[in-house]
């Protein structure tokens, strides 16, 4: 027990032995209203982050998708692969944050295999990217680039367009995308786990021009939004945001939000179906109820500490490789996997169904990357597209591959 303002007993677990003493338990004892009281909580945190294997051909072939679908290496020898984008003739774009770099993928004799790899950008920190009236869109940590897109599939020179996005801190990896407004909107993490970020446009999602001006804050309070997109039906904006670690194993769920412009969603005081973060406690005269007034809580939970990552809506049809009807305008998510939690959560593709245009239930889609008793992996999977002719890839940054799941 530490005495600061907030005393709180963090119990954390890093061998095999430990780990299989641990609990998973997070009870918080007493958070009052206000300062007059002292807030009181005790929570155990586990650190397992499972080794890294290579991805062997035996161990892709035992990756389980449902039936009447198969599984493929699509790319490989990447780096550490992160977003992706697709140009409509098919060629493929792929962010390495560490190296710096963006990459063009192409499959020039439509065998479902990349023969072609080009670096086609250099930018320092590059992690998202959006293909929008024929330019390439790019975002770094305080930087935002437009290139125009050449007849060959290669980059033209990036020019900038925005150069003071908030510092990074805890969660650098910026994420774009354009909405059916035509607008740039660009996820902004906070800087730490949970705390009060100085800079308001931490924890939040922007909206701007296509050009960079009149940059706005459209929602905040979120803590970490990497994936997002707009349902193709109803166009509402749906967000999965990260989850507040050391919370324990079953403490925080990772959110499913649908995102409304001036919007708060909770971060960093509330959490889950109205949950009250013990720490930090609210500042100033400020009570957990009146901030709990004010959010707007998640329509749809997932495991925690499953690490969501990128998300997308499914609507190809028509094409060869089309899903069928049932996964018309259901969404897509990268789980990367959990490291704050005893048993590992994520490492896996889920499929979030939607009726109605809500969200109902999600379900396993790609599975199979923890082996050896889920003391291993061989893939935590990131950035995820659709390509023209209907299959889905995905991208995992430990061993470098991108992988293509197509109807059989």
């Amino acid at each position: 027990m530490k005495n600061f303002v907030v005393p709180i007993l963090l119990s954390i677990c890093t061998t095999t032995a430990m780990l299989e003493s641990c609990q998973s338990d997070h009870i918080v004892a007493k958070v009052p209203e206000t300062n007059a009281e002292p807030t009181s909580a005790s929570i155990q945190g586990n650190v397992f982050e499972p080794a890294l294997v290579p991805a062997t051909d035996e161990r892709i072939a035992q990756l389980k998708v449902p039936a009447g679908f198969a599984i493929t290496k699509f790319a490989d020898q990447l780096g550490k692969p992160r977003m992706l984008a697709v140009s409509s003739s098919g060629n493929v774009y792929v962010t390495d944050r560490t190296a710096g770099t963006v990459t063009l993928l192409q499959d020039t004799n439509a065998d479902g295999k990349v023969d072609t790899k080009r670096l086609v950008a250099s930018i320092k920190d590059v992690h998202g990217l959006a293909i929008h009236e024929g330019q390439m869109y790019l975002v770094a940590i305080k930087e935002l680039y437009v290139a125009d897109i050449q007849s060959d599939g290669s980059l033209g020179q990036a020019k900038q367009l925005i150069s003071d996005l908030p510092d990074g801190g805890q969660h650098p990896n910026r994420t774009i995308a354009f909405g059916p407004d035509g607008l740039l909107y660009i996820t902004v993490g906070s800087t730490c786990n949970a705390c009060a970020d100085s800079n308001p446009e931490n924890a939040t999602i922007l909206r701007a021009n296509p050009d960079g001006t009149n940059r706005k804050i459209f929602a905040k309070g979120l803590r970490n939004t990497i994936g997002f997109g707009w349902h193709p039906q109803t166009k509402e904006l749906y967000g999965l945001d990260h989850g507040i670690d050391w919370l324990g194993d079953e403490q925080q769920k990772e959110e499913l939000n649908q995102i409304k412009e001036g919007a708060f969603y909770g971060w960093p005081y509330i959490y889950g179906d109205g949950n009250y973060n013990p720490h930090p406690r609210p500042m100033g005269d400020t009570t957990y109820a009146q901030i709990l007034a004010k959010t707007t809580l998640p329509v749809f939970q997932y495991d925690p500490h499953a690490a969501p990552m990128g998300m997308i809506f499914y609507t190809s049809t028509g094409a060869a490789s089309s899903f069928p009807a049932e996964y018309q305008d259901d969404a897509f998510a990268t789980m990367r996997g959990s490291w704050n939690r005893t048993q590992p959560s994520g490492y896996k593709v889920i499929r979030i169904h939607f009726e109605n245009g809500n969200p109902v239930r999600a379900d396993d889609f790609v599975t199979g990357f923890l082996v050896n008793n889920n003391q291993a992996q061989f893939g935590r999977p990131v950035g995820i597209a659709t390509l023209p002719d209907g299959s889905l890839i995905f991208s995992e940054d430990n061993n470098g591959v991108i992988y293509r799941v197509s109807r059989k």
